[in-house]
């Protein structure tokens, strides 16, 4: 199983950015897996931006009402829109997809918010 992240980018503050994570070799399994995207700031260790169980989905309270999670099962991928961005939003962004003892990492794509 692979996970291919991309969307990453700079972006002003303020403004928006779509991430998508792209499982591979997963099959149709992926509906059952938790997603979760993950990020991990300058100096700071990784923090949990939100997760999907099924379509029942947590956010960090630092990015709620500004970040959406979402998953196309057909397309094994899972996104993550990001809108009214902040400096304090920069960081590595990694995809994660969990069921049991099975947990699968992307390699994270970089985001970074200019003031």
């Amino acid at each position: 199983v692979q996970l291919q992240a991309s969307g990453g980018g700079l972006v002003q503050a303020g403004g928006s950015l779509r991430l998508s994570c792209v499982a591979s070799g997963i099959g149709s399994v992926f509906s059952i897996y938790r997603l979760g995207w993950y990020r991990q700031a300058p100096g700071k260790g990784r923090e949990l931006v939100a997760d999907l169980r099924s379509f029942d989905a947590n956010y960090a309270d630092s990015v709620r009402g500004r970040f959406t999670v979402s998953r196309d099962d057909t397309r094994t991928t899972m996104y993550l829109q990001m809108n009214s961005l902040k400096p304090d939003d920069t960081g590595v962004y990694h995809c994660n997809a969990q069921l049991g003892s099975r947990s699968y990492w992307g390699q994270g794509t970089l985001v970074t918010v200019s003031s």
